[in-house]
Order: C-alpha cells, then sequence, then structure tokens
C-alpha cells in the first residue's frame, strides 16, 4: 500500500484506482520537472530590475549617448587610419619623421625650462641650475 498526500507527489506519483477513474491504464501522470536558473533568487532580482527600468522607460542595456557613440566611432576610424598610414609609409620616411619629432620635443622643452628661468626669482635657484647644467 503506498501513502500519498494527495499533491501527486511522492516515490509512486500519484495514486489511481483501479476502477477506470484515471488517465487510462493506470499509467503515472507526467510532472513537469523544475528549473532551476528559472528559480535562482539573482535571475529572479535581475529580471526584476530589468522589467522595472523598462516600465520608466530607461536604457540600461546602451548606456552611450549618441554623441558618445559618434565620438568613439570616430576614434576608431582616426586609429585604423593611422595603422593604414604606417604600413604604408616606408621606414625612412617614419624614422625622419621620428626624429624631427623628438627635435620638436626637444626645443618646446628647450623654451619651457628658458621661461621657467625666467619666471624664478631666486638668484640662489639660478646658480644652482647653472652649476647643474656645468656639470652634465
Amino acid at each position: 500500500m503506498v501513502l500519498s498526500d494527495g499533491t501527486g507527489g511522492g516515490v509512486g506519483g500519484p495514486v489511481t484506482s483501479p476502477g477506470g477513474a484515471g488517465d487510462g491504464g493506470g499509467l503515472i501522470a507526467p510532472r513537469r520537472l523544475i528549473n532551476p536558473c528559472l528559480e535562482s533568487s539573482p535571475r529572479q532580482d535581475l529580471h526584476r530590475e530589468l522589467m522595472f527600468n523598462q516600465k520608466i522607460g530607461k536604457n540600461v542595456l546602451n548606456q552611450k549617448s549618441e554623441l558618445e557613440r559618434a565620438l568613439s566611432k570616430h576614434k576608431e576610424k582616426q586609429v585604423i587610419n593611422q595603422e593604414k598610414d604606417q604600413k604604408e609609409a616606408p621606414e625612412l620616411a617614419r624614422a625622419i619623421a621620428d626624429r624631427a619629432r623628438r627635435l620638436e620635443e626637444s626645443m618646446s622643452n628647450k623654451n619651457g625650462m628658458e621661461k621657467m628661468e625666467e619666471a624664478a626669482c631666486n638668484p640662489q635657484y639660478i646658480e644652482a641650475r647653472a652649476r647643474l647644467r656645468q656639470a652634465k
């Protein structure tokens, strides 16, 4: 004899009477299995948050504005064009361009240092700086 709580669960399934009130032939009716993914609380919380954001009209999946998207696309195109130019330019031209860039940077740094020295009012600082230059 199988005891059942009437919910259709248990080891033997629902108890059917052999009198014919069952589902035909005394077979056990299949039950739908529980999906643990759908029952998980983090998934339910995420779904609840997404539904709330959709209800209020907030777009959480695409956070960038149209201007930011256009700017990022423009930057990507610039990077691609620079890479293409570097591949096409011969090595000698790249070396010359690098030297010219370094020369310009060093000239701008020297000009910046001279301006800083002119702006400095402390004569001891200027003397110490001159001594350091001579030591090099």
